[in-house]
C-alpha cells in the first residue's frame, strides 16, 4: 500500500511537472516576443542591459535555489547527528554547513545587486513602452522567477519520492 501510494504522488508529481514545463515553455515564447520588442525600440547599449538582466535573472535565481536546497540538506543530516555519529561526519558536516551559508549569502548579495538592475531596465524600459507593456514585461519577470521556483521544488520533491520509493523497494526480501 505504501509503494502504491508513493508510486501515485509520483505520478501526480510528474505530471505537474509537465504542466509547469508547458507553461515555462509559453513563457519562454512570450520572453522572446517581449525580446524582440525591446530590441527595435530600445538602443543597442539598453538592448544589452537587458539581456544582460534577463540572463542573470534565470543564474542568480537558480543558483539561490540550488544552495537552499543543498543547505536543506545539510542541517536535516544535521539534526540526525547523535551521540553514534563520529567526530569526522559532524565537523564534515558543519564545514559544508558552513561553506553554504557562506555561499548562500554571497547568492543573496546578487539577488539584490539584481533586483537593482531590474529597477534600472524597468526605468529604461518605461521610456520607449506602453504602461500595458511595462505591466507585460514586470508580469514576465514575475512569471518566470516563480517558475523557476516550482520547477525546483517539483524536481526536489520528485527526488525525495524516487528515493523513498528505492529505499521502499531495497527493504522488501
Amino acid at each position: 500500500q505504501l509503494m502504491a501510494g508513493l508510486k501515485s504522488r509520483l505520478q501526480a508529481l510528474w505530471e505537474e511537472r509537465e504542466l509547469v514545463l508547458s507553461e515555462a515553455r509559453e513563457c519562454t515564447k512570450r520572453g522572446e516576443e517581449l525580446e524582440a520588442m525591446v530590441r527595435d525600440l530600445c538602443k543597442p547599449n539598453e538592448f544589452e542591459r537587458y539581456m544582460m538582466f534577463i540572463g542573470d535573472l534565470e543564474k542568480v535565481v537558480s543558483l539561490l535555489l540550488c544552495l537552499s536546497s543543498r543547505l536543506a540538506r545539510v542541517q536535516n543530516a544535521m539534526s540526525r547527528m547523535d551521540g553514534n555519529t563520529d567526530a569526522e561526519e559532524k565537523q564534515s558536516l558543519n564545514e559544508r554547513h558552513k561553506l553554504l551559508s557562506r555561499q548562500r549569502e554571497d547568492a543573496k548579495d546578487l539577488k539584490e545587486n539584481l533586483d537593482r538592475r531590474e529597477r534600472v531596465v524597468s526605468g529604461i524600459l518605461a521610456q520607449y513602452l506602453t504602461e500595458q507593456q511595462l505591466q507585460d514585461y514586470q508580469h514576465f519577470v514575475q512569471v518566470k522567477t516563480s517558475l523557476l521556483v516550482e520547477q525546483k521544488d517539483l524536481e526536489e520533491q520528485i527526488k525525495f519520492f524516487e528515493e523513498q520509493l528505492e529505499n521502499l523497494e531495497q527493504s522488501i526480501p
